[in-house]
């Protein structure tokens, strides 16, 4: 059964197109993939799906700025979604783990993970707190440290683990190996199989350096300039030539 169907996605900033007719599909209790390259479209195809795109039309609406057109079909276990606010998706377990990570500085890591369990009950929060300190031992060891002290690995962890206190069904993760060391991408990568291996969330993840996440996933998709180019299982992916040539240099 598939969590998430989107059909013929289609968004415009203006008269510029960012994501051209794109159709994907994530399973249930699986991990897909996004790649691309920088501008094909990654980002704001998980805008799409966690709703900010709706909520940055809105408000590029009311000032008259830049026109945002968002068409085609969005459905969450079957329900169309492409009307729903962002904080209500959320509510349905749609949460998205932003690309750059975008913590809190100034408050601790324990702050910043109690910051994402504003949806879970006081049991649910207990439980994921101490699964996330399990999953990363570094944060129960800081849990005090600001978060703007922690370096870019330990930040990318306090992030996903802020985005499973909120309690996800379908987890969007936007280029969490981004500017990290070859070390922690793989360790990373290892951390979002073993999220998905081990609690069963549903796990879309948008990448640019494929190599680390391909073994990983289930599924996988790659845009390129806002279309959909290729898509298949990770084996698939990884025998493919084309892909061995743009994400591997071979």
């Amino acid at each position: 059964m598939d969590i998430l169907e989107v059909k013929d996605l289609m968004v415009f900033y203006e008269n510029a197109i960012a994501i051209n007719n794109v159709s994907i599909k994530c399973e249930t209790g699986k991990v897909t993939g996004i790649f691309g390259s920088n501008s094909a479209g990654k980002s704001t195809l998980m805008y799409a799906i966690s709703g900010i795109m709706m909520d940055m039309k809105r408000k590029e609406e009311m000032k008259g700025g830049e026109r945002i057109t968002v068409v085609g079909e969005m459905r969450l276990n079957g329900e169309d979604i492409m009307d729903i606010k962002p904080n209500d998706r959320a509510r349905k377990g749609v949460v998205l783990c932003p690309e750059r990570r975008r913590i809190f500085p100034e408050s601790s890591v324990l702050e910043n993970l109690k910051i994402g369990g504003y949806l879970a009950s006081r049991s649910q929060a207990q439980e994921t707190l101490k699964y996330v300190f399990t999953l990363f031992p570094a944060l129960k060891d800081m849990k005090g440290k600001e978060g703007g002290f922690l370096s870019g690995g330990e930040q990318q962890m306090l992030a996903i683990g802020r985005a499973l206190m909120a309690q996800p069904k379908l987890l969007l993760l936007d280029e969490p190996l981004l500017g990290l060391s070859p070390a922690m991408e793989t360790r990373l990568a290892q951390a979002i199989k073993k999220i998905n291996e081990q609690i069963g969330i549903t796990i879309l993840v948008a990448e640019q350096y494929a190599r680390p996440i391909l073994p990983v996933i289930d599924y996988g998709y790659v845009l390129e300039n806002g279309g959909k180019v290729l898509e298949g299982t990770a084996q698939e992916l990884i025998d493919n030539p084309d892909v061995k040539e743009a994400y591997f240099g071979v």
